[in-house]
């Protein structure tokens, strides 16, 4: 079988030093933040080119408290895309503001930045970029725009750690950037994590008390804020595996040329990296009129693949009440229809590669298949 991800192999492949870093967590005894929170903090920023990163317990979090932290309240509104994991949504919704959806531009699966402006409402407060599978959108002319409209930009970067949008890292680029360290994201923690980078001080500021039950110091609250705090373990997992990251990442870019390649011929529409991207292959997505078709064809082979994502969150029953219905955004419902993401992670084998291109060639037929 070849499996969708391995994260038994990665960590097998850093085990010494996972199991020393897990050790130094038990015997300092700082389960909660800490030293390793801290030290991962510095060296995260560094990473993505901010002045500061904040660890928190999930990306969820980073987004809820940087739009928190930005002033997003109730009656603004957030323009983001439908097409996207449910969490973006969900986080512009905690804050009691509500989401103005854009469509996505059908080759990157980033937001079509020339349907931002006609979003613009007296209610607009921020413009929330996703990031979609590691590729970075296209940040100058949504920069360009919120300055225009004197608009917050905060990116979700949850699937993008280490993409970079003409030589800057994403996260670093807006007011705030939103990453999530879920097990299987390109870094990785061994439970749920998140972090809020940024350079603007006052966001830093508030988003480390928010994180902390609103306090500057012990039984000091000076914002009503929430339980959102890293765990130790968590830090000091990380800091091992940011040590791999570009390592990781070139694997990953190395996979997916090699996918592009073998795949060229076929009849099957194939990720593209925009001019102004490094894409760091979150997952290696492609398209079909005839998914199902495909999927269970490569069931079939031992071949396991992945769908991100079947429903635009426009559709979706728990959103319904935003008044979207089907036709609404005609390239994210599209692209929900027909995504299929192919395995993977960086200890994919070149052979394994060969076999998947193979089966998905062999199924594909001019027929079924769909071209972006």
């Amino acid at each position: 079988m070849i499996p969708f991800a391995d994260l038994k192999a990665q960590y097998h492949s850093i085990k010494p030093e996972i199991d020393a870093a897990i050790s130094r967590v038990l015997e300092s005894s700082q389960f909660i933040l800490g030293e390793e929170v801290a030290a991962f903090e510095n060296e995260f920023a560094r990473y993505t080119g901010a002045d500061h990163a904040i660890g928190v317990n999930s990306g969820t979090s980073a987004l809820h408290l940087a739009l928190v932290a930005a002033g997003i309240g109730e009656g603004d509104e957030v323009i983001t895309v439908p097409f996207t994991f449910v969490a973006t949504v969900a986080a512009v919704l905690y804050t009691g503001a509500r989401p103005a959806f854009v469509d996505i531009d059908p080759l990157s699966y980033t937001r079509d930045t020339n349907r931002i402006e006609a979003a613009i409402t007296p209610r607009t407060k921020a413009i929330l970029p996703v990031h979609l599978y590691g590729q970075p959108a296209d940040m100058d002319p949504i920069l360009e725009i919120a300055r225009r409209h004197h608009l917050t930009v905060i990116e979700d970067a949850c699937q993008a750690h280490g993409a970079d949008y003409k030589g800057r890292r994403v996260g670093s680029i807006g007011d705030i950037g939103c990453f999530s360290f879920y097990p299987g994201k390109n870094l990785g923690a061994y439970g749920e994590g998140g972090a809020a980078v940024s350079s603007n001080a006052e966001y830093v500021r508030r988003i480390r008390m928010l994180r902390d039950w609103g306090a500057e110091k012990k039984y000091q609250h000076v914002l009503r804020g929430y339980n959102y705090r890293m765990e130790g373990l968590q830090g000091a997992i990380l800091r091992v595996k940011l040590g791999y990251l570009d390592k990781w990442t070139e694997a990953r870019r190395g996979h997916a040329a090699q996918y592009t390649k073998l795949l060229a011929d076929s009849e099957i529409g194939l990720p593209r990296e925009r001019p102004y991207a490094r894409h760091v292959y979150h997952v290696y997505a492609i398209r079909t009129k005839e998914r199902e078709h495909l999927q269970r064809a490569l069931q079939e082979e031992g071949i396991q693949t992945g769908i991100h994502y079947p429903i635009p969150v426009h559709l979706l029953p728990a959103y319904a009440d935003l008044g979207h219905h089907a036709g609404a955004f005609p390239h994210s419902e599209r692209a929900a229809n027909e995504v299929l993401s192919l395995p993977m992670f960086p200890e994919l084998c070149g052979s394994q590669i060969d076999e998947v291109s193979r089966a998905v060639s062999n199924a594909v037929t001019p027929r079924n298949a769909a071209h972006s």
